[in-house]
């Protein structure tokens, strides 16, 4: 198809629905290039100096979980993995296998219940459909405590191809959070992973 002819007659896309089919199919089928083979170490170099070691942390759609193993490796005790994927669970079931500090979660996370003092933002915000991004907010303030926060890592940058993910920016985010958040940190990453240097953005944001 010319250019003329795209141009005249735009091709559509279908997006998906992200449901659990979606993302067990993903993992089943080895299509996980959001997985960066570590934890992040924006995340690392927040936690490394967080002081609190028994805090309820929660890492919402966590994949293979990299983040949880730093955590357990400096002595985190409280730590909920959720996924949606069967696939995903079944390898943190058999990675975590005799940890108590790590409880794991196949289950939809706008079902899920609980309070937690932190929330680890990486690679799951950018998955959900933009039309449901106002419920994550609403579904992350009823899971943190008075001052809880959330913190990790939202993409700066739009994505040419259909999502997920799906990005954003500051103005985006701003909308979004500000309302219900104290806003303590929005900012470039200075220490993202190569591939992705100058197109994420380091958020804190903690809850009334």
């Amino acid at each position: 198809m010319n250019n003329k002819i795209k141009k005249r007659f735009p091709v559509k896309t279908v997006q998906p629905v992200l449901d659990q089919n979606y993302w067990n199919t993903k993992w089943q089928n080895n299509q996980t290039g959001w997985d960066i083979g570590y934890a992040s170490p924006a995340i690392t170099a927040y936690m490394a100096q967080y002081p609190n070691k028994n805090a309820t942390i929660l890492i919402a759609g966590c994949g293979n979980a990299y983040e949880a193993v730093y955590l357990l490796e400096n002595n985190f005790t409280d730590i909920t993995l959720i996924d949606f994927a069967e696939e995903a669970v079944k390898g943190l079931i058999e990675k975590f296998a005799g940890y108590p500090a790590i409880k794991i979660l196949c289950t939809d996370f706008f079902e899920h219940e609980r309070q937690y003092d932190l929330l680890l933002e990486q690679t799951f915000f950018c998955a959900i459909a933009p039309e449901r991004r106002a419920d994550y907010v609403q579904k992350v303030l009823s899971l943190l405590k008075p001052q809880g926060r959330i913190v990790g890592l939202l993409f700066d940058k739009a994505f040419e191809a259909p999502g997920p993910p799906f990005g954003g920016d500051v103005v985006t985010y701003e909308k979004l959070f500000r309302p219900f958040f104290s806003i303590d940190k929005m900012e470039k990453c200075y220490n993202s992973i190569s591939p992705r240097a100058g197109k994420e953005i380091f958020i804190n944001f903690s809850k009334p």
